[in-house]
């Protein structure tokens, strides 16, 4: 069993409830901690785990690997770097695709973890949910690790945060129009192995009334790139 403890102790010491990331703190007191814990799961097998430890892993192991990237360039205000005002996607794009660690024999970025470890091999669209690129536009950082015994059940809670969070998701009811996270346009595919349309896949997690009907529009929100940090006290 891989041990998942010593990522949830530093997501509860630098991690609060709504997710907001200590990064000045973390990064002075226990950026070294985080490394010590990377480098003992370079030397998982993937294909000796049973699925739902894989899937834990590589749900943890990508937010970690993210947290780590984000302590070496700490302090920053936005994960999108830009020069003289204008995005620098060639610095963007580095971040997710330089291989920032190992399994077994092979080099990882965070851009092969998503694609090619997690969407490739697991059908599970509340993934989309869980993973976090360090960004105010993305899902909250949960200041738990993902358990296998529990994931499923996290996955479920973090689907219905994110679907009920007006910051993600709302609904203009006048207008018939749902507005989603562009997280439902960049991923659709994957959510529509498991729903007909996005709206089909939201209703079941919708808890306000009234609830968008299957002829709502929908309409992505602008994604909030600034990173999703907050002060020591």
């Amino acid at each position: 069993m891989i041990d998942f403890a010593p990522w949830e102790r530093l997501l509860q010491t630098y991690v609060n409830t709504v997710g907001e990331v200590d990064y000045q703190r973390w990064q002075a007191e226990a950026a070294e901690a985080l490394q010590d814990w990377l480098q003992a799961l370079e030397k998982v097998e993937l294909e000796a785990l049973a699925e739902d430890e894989r899937l834990a892993l590589l749900l943890n192991l990508y937010n970690a690997l993210v947290v780590q990237q984000i302590l070496q360039l700490y302090p920053l205000d936005t994960i999108r770097p830009q020069i003289l005002g204008v995005p620098n996607w060639v610095a963007f794009l580095y971040f997710f695709l330089k291989p920032v660690s190992r399994l077994g024999d092979r080099p990882i970025s965070l851009n092969t973890l998503e694609h090619q470890l997690l969407r490739q091999q697991f059908q599970e669209p509340r993934m989309h949910f869980a993973l976090v690129c360090a960004a105010l536009g993305c899902p909250r950082l949960r200041n738990q690790a993902y358990w296998p015994d529990t994931m499923r059940s996290q996955l479920e809670a973090d689907a219905q945060l994110f679907i009920n969070n007006p910051a993600k998701v709302r609904y203009d009811s006048d207008r018939q129009i749902l507005y989603c996270s562009k997280i439902f346009k960049w991923y659709e595919a994957d959510f529509l192995q498991v729903a007909p349309s996005i709206v089909a896949y939201i209703q079941p997690y919708w808890q306000s009334q009234p609830k968008p009907g299957a002829e709502a529009a929908i309409a992505y929100l602008s994604y909030d790139w600034s990173l999703n940090q907050r002060t020591s006290s």
